[in-house]
C-alpha cells in the first residue's frame, strides 16, 4: 500500500517550487518550543537519525509527545510538494487526524538531519512548506522546524541551538540503535514511536 498525491501541474514543472523563505516562516506565528534541547535529545534518542533522515513528531496541548515517525528522504528535491506527501503519509500512520476539531489542539514538529551548514537552505524551505501544508491537511498546528547538522541542532526562525546531538552522533551510537524506544528492532528508515 502506498500513500501520496498526484503531482500538481501548476507546481515544479512550471519552475514554481513550493518553499517558504525564512522571513515568511518567522512571521507565521509558529509556536515556540518550551524546551528545545529536551525535544531534540528525546527525538534523537527515539529515532537515532542519520543524515538524510527526517523525524516528524506530534505533541499534545500540554507538550507531551503523542507519536513520532522517522523516515529516510528518498530524494534531494527542493519542492515542498514531495516533502508534504511524505510527511502526511507518516502522520497518517502514527496518529489520527484532528480535522473535526474547530481549532488545532496538537502540534507537529519536524527535525531534519542533514549534512552542510546549519544556516537555512532551499531544501529547508521546502521542508517548511511541506510541514505547514501537511499540518493543515491533518488538522494539526504547524510547529517548529529543527535541523541537525555536523555543527549541532538549530530551531530555524527561533535562533535557539546547541552542539549536541548533531548529525554525526548516530554513528557513535549505532551499536545501541535497536535498543531504543517502543519500535525496537524496526529498520531506521521506517522506525515509528508512540508515546503512552
Amino acid at each position: 500500500m502506498s500513500f501520496g498525491f498526484a503531482p500538481d501541474s501548476s507546481g515544479s514543472a512550471s519552475g514554481q517550487l513550493r518553499a517558504i523563505e525564512p522571513a515568511e516562516w518567522n512571521s507565521a506565528g509558529i509556536p515556540l518550543l518550551r524546551d528545545p534541547r529536551e525535544v531534540v535529545k528525546d527525538l534523537h534518542a527515539r529515532h537515532l537519525p542519520s543524515p538524510s533522515t527526517a523525524v516528524v513528531a506530534v505533541y499534545d496541548a500540554t507538550g507531551r509527545l503523542v507519536a513520532s515517525a522517522s523516515f529516510a528522504e528518498r530524494f534531494g528535491g527542493t519542492d515542498g510538494w514531495e516533502h508534504r506527501n511524505m510527511l502526511l503519509a507518516h502522520l497518517r500512520r502514527v496518529v489520527p487526524h484532528d480535522l473535526r476539531r474547530p481549532h488545532p489542539v496538537r502540534t507537529a514538529v519536524l527535525l531534519v538531519c542533514r549534512e552542510g551548514e546549519s544556516s537555512w537552505t532551499e531544501a529547508d524551505g521546502a521542508w517548511m512548506w511541506g510541514l505547514r501544508d501537511a499540518c493543515s491537511l491533518h488538522g494539526l498546528r504547524c510547529g517548529a522546524y529543527i535541523t541537525l547538522t555536523p555543527g549541532g541542532w538549530q530551531v530555524l526562525g527561533e535562533g535557539r541551538s546547541g552542539r549536541n546531538p548533531n548529525s554525526d552522533t548516530w554513528a557513535e551510537l549505532t551499536g545501541r540503535s535497536l535498543e531504543i524506544g517502543p519500535a525496537e528492532g524496526a529498520p531506521q528508515a521506517v522506525r515509528r514511536a508512540v508515546a503512552r
